[in-house]
C-alpha cells in the first residue's frame, strides 16, 4: 500500500499545502460539473468555471503556460455554454432539449479540431514542448476535448464520445505531467461520462417516441 501511495502522490513532495488543496477543490468541482451536465442542468457551468479558474491559477503558477491557454479557451467556452445554456431556459418551455448533430455541426467539429490541433502545435512549438514524447497525445487529446466542450454548449448528444476519449487519454497524460488528483478526476470523468451519453440518449428516445 506504501509503494502504491508512493507512486501515485510522490510527485507531491515539492508543492506546496496551498497547490494540493486548490487541485482537490478543482478536482471536486469539476466532477461536480460533469454530474450536473449528465442531469442537463445549468448549473454544470458555475461550477465548472469554479474549477477552470482554479486550475488557471495552479497553471500559472507552474508555469505550464501551454495548458494554461487550453484551459482559457475552456473558460471562454464555459461562459459561452452559461449564456446559450440561459437563454434557453428562458425562451422555451423545453429548457432540456436534446439533439444530435447535423452536418452543418460536423462541418464545425472538423474546423474546431483542425484549429486546435494546429493552436496548440504551434504553442507547443513556442514553449519547446515536442521533447516530450506524449506532446503529440496531448494534442490529439485537447482536440477532442475542444469539440466535446463545443458540442456540449450547445447540447449535442455527441459531446460526451468526444469528451469520453479524450477523458481516458488525459487519465495517463495527467500522471505523466504530475497532476495525480486530476488524472484521477479524468478516471471519474470517463465513468459519469459514460452514464451521461446513456441518459441523454434515453431523454432523446423518449422525445422522439412521444413525437
Amino acid at each position: 500500500m506504501q509503494n502504491i501511495y508512493e507512486v501515485l502522490f510522490s510527485q507531491y513532495a515539492g508543492y506546496t499545502t496551498l497547490q494540493i488543496w486548490l487541485e482537490f477543490i478543482a478536482v471536486v468541482l469539476g466532477i461536480a460539473s460533469v454530474v450536473y451536465s449528465k442531469n442537463n442542468s445549468i448549473l454544470l457551468y458555475p461550477t465548472g468555471l469554479a474549477s477552470t479558474i482554479i486550475y488557471i491559477y495552479l497553471l500559472l503558477d507552474w508555469e505550464l503556460y501551454g495548458d494554461l491557454l487550453i484551459n482559457l479557451y475552456y473558460f471562454y467556452m464555459s461562459v459561452y455554454g452559461w449564456i446559450l445554456w440561459g437563454k434557453r431556459y428562458e425562451n422555451s418551455n423545453d429548457s432540456l432539449k436534446i439533439t444530435i448533430i447535423s452536418y452543418k455541426d460536423s462541418i464545425a467539429c472538423a474546423l474546431i479540431f483542425l484549429f486546435s490541433i494546429i493552436f496548440v502545435s504551434g504553442i507547443y512549438i513556442w514553449l519547446n514542448r515536442f521533447d516530450k514524447w506524449w506532446a503529440y497525445a496531448d494534442i490529439f487529446m485537447t482536440g477532442l476535448l475542444f469539440v466535446g466542450t463545443w458540442l456540449l454548449a450547445k447540447r449535442k448528444l455527441e459531446n460526451w464520445l468526444f469528451l469520453i476519449a479524450g477523458d481516458i487519454i488525459a487519465i495517463p497524460l495527467f500522471y505523466l505531467k504530475g497532476y495525480t488528483l486530476t488524472s484521477i478526476l479524468n478516471l471519474f470523468l470517463t465513468i459519469i461520462a459514460i452514464y451521461g451519453y446513456v441518459a441523454w440518449k434515453r431523454t432523446l428516445h423518449v422525445k422522439k417516441s412521444i413525437l
